[in-house]
């Protein structure tokens, strides 16, 4: 397996991947496949166009995308202490390779070099319990629920609301 900052040329497996996810666990993401399914190739390149405080690292496995996720840093400067993971996601058949806690760990050793950053926050549906498990072990805490975060085919889903200081 190789974790690598994905960039403007994975666009095209970035966006299979990506769209694998919101069809299969539509649940756990704020967007849809049918919104994302409509990115024109340009846009989801510049999706992709990394930076210091934007980034996302995909988990590469016998030359498949297999896992990715998305690290967003604020920049408001009175909240630039601050930054975000969304959207991981890992291919179901990739699951229990340790794929996610691959990605998850050299994101985390990557941002630690970022001048600043204080803390690490993230949400997950709250009945995701592997996420969740990956997410504690990584030494996130829960510190609050969103009731109803999320709305998806008539469905409510909570979200963990949790954060890792560094």
């Amino acid at each position: 397996m190789t974790i690598s900052i994905l960039n403007e040329h994975d666009a095209e497996a970035y966006q299979e991947l990506r769209l694998q996810a919101l069809q299969t666990n539509p649940e756990a993401f704020g967007s849809t496949y049918e919104r994302e399914a409509a990115f024109s190739r340009s846009f989801v390149e510049e999706r992709l166009r990394p930076s210091d405080d934007k980034f996302t690292m995909g988990a590469w496995v016998d030359g498949e995308l297999g896992g990715i996720v998305t690290f967003v840093r604020e920049t408001s400067p009175k909240m630039a202490h601050k930054g975000n993971i969304f959207g991981m996601f890992v291919s179901p058949d990739m699951r229990g390779r340790s794929v996610g806690r691959s990605l998850l760990e050299e994101l985390l050793q990557h941002v630690k070099g970022l001048d600043g950053l204080e803390q690490i926050n993230l949400t997950v549906v709250s009945d995701n319990e592997p996420a969740k498990r990956l997410y504690t072990s990584a030494g996130f805490k829960v510190f609050g629920v969103e009731k109803h975060g999320l709305k998806f085919g008539g469905s409510y889903y909570d979200e963990d609301w949790m954060v890792l200081r560094l």
